[in-house]
Formats: C-alpha cells, sequence, structure tokens
C-alpha cells in the first residue's frame, strides 16, 4: 500500500542522526536559556507500521515543589547542561567525533555518578557512534525501499549491546530512584524519558525487534508529556512529543482510529510545531528537533523549507558531514540534480583537506553522487560513483551490497553485461540472504533495464 510504504520511508527519516530525546537530572536546580489494548495495538502495528518504533526519535526565581529556578527567558533547564566540559562534549559530537564526545562524557559521568542525565549523555554516545558505524544514518540508504522494512544486514557488537542494556538499566535506576521520593520531580521524568527514546532507536534499528520498541518509545512520550504538564517552561522536552504527535498524525486513516482506540493521539501539524519551538528555544534538544523537523519537511514535499532548516544546522556546524550530506540529499529530491552533484562534489572535496571532518563515512557522499548521476542518466559516471562508495574503509556490508547491485545495473544499461554479472556476483558473495541478493539473482538471469 503506497501510504505504508511512504510511512514506513519515515522511519528510516527519522534513524537519521538525531539522539531522539534530552535529559536533566533529577536532584539538582534547574536553570533557564532564553494496558490490554495497548498490548493489541502494539501487534496489531508490528506488521503494518513499524514507524511508530520512532515516536521517541532528537537572576532566577523558583518553581514551587519542585526545587527549580528560572530565568527571564522562561525556558527551564538542568545546570549541568551549561556545565563547560558537556558543552565541549555536545560541540564534538555534531562534528561526528563520536570518541571525543565519548570520553568527555565519560568525565562528566564520573563526577556525577548518581545523575541519570550523566548517564544518558554516555548511553546517546555510545548508540550514535554504532549507528554511524553501520552507516544507518544517511537517508538515502533507506530512502528507496525503507530501513525498517527492508532486509538490512547488522552486524551487532556485543561489547556494545551489552554497555547499552547497562547504561539503559543504570538511567533508569537512578531516574526512578528520584521519583520514588517526588513522583513530580520533571527532571526525574525527563531523564527517563530520554534514556527509554534512545532505548527505544537502539532495539528498533539494531536489534529489529519493532514491537518492543514501540513499547518503551510509547513509554518516552509519556515521561515528557508529564514534564511538560508539571512545566510547561520545559522545553526540550518537546522533541519526543512533536516526533510522535507528527508520526502518529501520519498514519493511514485506519490505523490512527485503532490507535486512537487506545488513547495515542497525534497530529502533525502540533508536531511540527513542537519542533520548531524546541529547535527555536531548546536548550539541548535544539539541533535534533531541527534535524527532526527538516526530516518531516522533506516528507511533506517542502524542500525549500527542509533546505532552510538544514541550512542552519551546516551553519552552526560546518564541520559535520552528515548535516552536510543531508543539504545535498535535500537538493537532490527537490529535483536540482545538477546542484546536488556540485554539493556532493564539494563534500567530497571538503573531506580531503586534512582534518576537516573529523569523521567522514565518504561512501555516503558517493552513494547519494551515484543516485543522483544515475537520475541524471549518466550511467557511466554513476557506475564509478557506486565503485569508489565499495571501496571506502568504512562502508557497511548491507551499503555494499546495495552498490554493487546498482553498479551493476547501470553496466546493465551501459550495454556491459560481463561487468554488470561481476558485480552481481560480488553482491550474491558478500550476503547471499540479502534483499539485494534476491534482485541480484533476478539480474544474473535477464539484465536490468530501465522502466
Amino acid at each position: 500500500m503506497e501510504v505504508n510504504s511512504k510511512i514506513r520511508n519515515c522511519a528510516g527519516d527519522l534513524a537519521w542522526r538525531f539522539p531522539v530525546a534530552a535529559t536533566v537530572p533529577p536532584k539538582q536546580k534547574r536553570v533557564s536559556l532564553a494496558p490490554c489494548a495497548v498490548q493489541n495495538i502494539l501487534a496489531a502495528m508490528h506488521k503494518s507500521i513499524p514507524i511508530m518504533v520512532l515516536a521517541t526519535i532528537f537572576a532566577s526565581f523558583p518553581v514551587p515543589g519542585r526545587a527549580a529556578v528560572a530565568t527571564p527567558a522562561g525556558v527551564d533547564t538542568n545546570p549541568l547542561n551549561l556545565d563547560p566540559l558537556v558543552r565541549q562534549a555536545y560541540d564534538r559530537f555534531y562534528i561526528l567525533d563520536y570518541e571525543g564526545a565519548l570520553s568527555r562524557f565519560e568525565q562528566v559521568q564520573a563526577k556525577n555518578p548518581e545523575n541519570p542525565l550523566a548517564v544518558d549523555y554516555v548511553l546517546d554516545a555510545v548508540i550514535f557512534r554504532e549507528l554511524y558505524r553501520l552507516d544507518l544514518l544517511d537517508t538515502n540508504f533507506y530512502a528507496h525501499d525503507g530501513l525498517l522494512s527492508g532486509k538490512h544486514a547488522v552486524d551487532v557488537d556485543p561489547a556494545v549491546a551489552s554497555r547499552v542494556n547497562s547504561l539503559f538499566s543504570k538511567a533508569i535506576e537512578l531516574s526512578e530512584r528520584q521519583l520514588h521520593e517526588n513522583s513530580e520531580d520533571v527532571d526525574a521524568l525527563f531523564a527517563r524519558g530520554w534514556a527509554r527514546s534512545l532505548r527505544a532507536v537502539y532495539i528498533g534499528f539494531i536489534d529489529r525487534s519493532f514491537v518492543s520498541a514501540l513499547h518503551v518509545a510509547l513509554q518516552a512520550r509519556s515521561d515528557n508529556e508529564k514534564v511538560l504538564k508539571l512545566d510547561p517552561r520545559y522545553i526540550d522536552a518537546k522533541l519526543v512529543v512533536g516526533v510522535h504527535q507528527y508520526v502518529t498524525g501520519s498514519l493511514p486513516f485506519g490505523l490512527k482510529m485503532l490507535v486512537g482506540a487506545a488513547g495515542i493521539t497525534g497530529s502533525k501539524s502540533k508536531g511540527i510545531d513542537d519542533l520548531r519551538d524546541s529547535g527555536a528555544r531548546g536548550v539541548i534538544t535544539s539541533v535534533e528537533s531541527r534535524t527532526a523537523l527538516g526530516l518531516f519537511l522533506r516528507r511533506e514535499a517542502k524542500y525549500d523549507e527542509a533546505i532552510a532548516v538544514t541550512r542552519t544546522l551546516t551553519d552552526e556546524y560546518p564541520r559535520d558531514f552528515l548535516f552536510r550530506l543531508e543539504l545535498a540529499n535535500l537538493t537532490k529530491d527537490a529535483g536540482r540534480g545538477q546542484e546536488a552533484i556540485a554539493q556532493y562534489q564539494q563534500l567530497l572535496a571538503q573531506a580531503r583537506k586534512t582534518g576537516f571532518f573529523p569523521s567522514a563515512h565518504l561512501e555516503l557522499a558517493w552513494f547519494g553522487l551515484a543516485d543522483t548521476l544515475q537520475g541524471q542518466r549518466n550511467y557511466a559516471d554513476a557506475a564509478e560513483a557506486y565503485n569508489e562508495a565499495t571501496a571506502q574503509p568504512t562502508i557497511s556490508v548491507d551499503l555494499k551490497s546495495r552498490c554493487d547491485l546498482n553498479a551493476g545495473k547501470m553496466y546493465d544499461l551501459l550495454n556491459e553485461r560481463d561487468m554488470a554479472m561481476r558485480q552481481y556476483q560480488a553482491v550474491l558473495r558478500q550476503d547471499a540472504e540479502s534483499a539485494q541478493a534476491e534482485s541480484a539473482r533476478k539480474y544474473l538471469k535477464s539484465p536490468f533495464t530501465a522502466r
């Protein structure tokens, strides 16, 4: 069904590198800057709409009863978010230097061992470092057949999985200890909500346990809605709520009615409004909110708006490889092929400058360039670009299979059948059970032809 396909692809878009929710720690002052029905719904969604997994994905005055303080700007947050070491860590995070970010977040955790926010920082960096390693943070990776619905080879690192589980359990334990003392502790609620949303991302995109991920994502939304009910100035909580609002509002009518019966509601316009607000005023979710906003505007084919939002990110973090990549992706989707080709080429040229991008998975840029060249019917250059992608040392098995398959198609269109056959055979050698292998077997029997 076409609508379901669009929603599945939207799920893939959401994976694109925003740490879905951000938290603040309990037991600290905050400062301001500027039951059975649900189980049935989970079962019903398992086969039809895995997108719900990501309803999670990025002078003071006291507030009575919650030990909070607020500045005249009217946005509440936790002072730990303003710690210079935390800000340094985020600066590394947003240029994809996950090792640099992680080492700093680990120092923050060591200084704040009872603070769930400090644990969440580390969990965030560990998960997104792994997603980047697996090439799961580029929208072009799943633009055609859906990240969640397709067969994708994921090389799970057991050590990372163990650490994710341990960090998640610790964050939940610490936040719930605070909530046991004060059930209206918005800092603890937010901390728990962030941990849950990150957990949902991991088990949805790496473990691929979509029903379990959905269950945790719904819990994350509940935590953040409680935060906003208790303290509407806690703007960072609007990230998770806004994402969930948009995604639920995007469901097909029948499924929307089904989930509505279980009390799960949503509105695309409300979701967009929440993300605009957290993008403009969020303390530790501004970048993630703008990332999600750009992706949703892309889903609505509002490419000029999406490009404008993404430019705010590239201007703020010019050394973030993925933000620059997404700008080229959006330009391509807007139908400006030649302009997109120039942007991909410029991105690759920038990557040749030593140290400009701390971490650049060049296969993603080559893949985007190849897809765009293919769309321009420049099949020879497209094949060459796909082959350049496969030569990159950071490429994942799944993306390598995609590139080999697509290169084979280009050679078929160029009537170079022997070259095409070699590419299809390479796909089978890499992973004979992948979706790409199924297509490779088909094209080994009969050459690919343009539709």
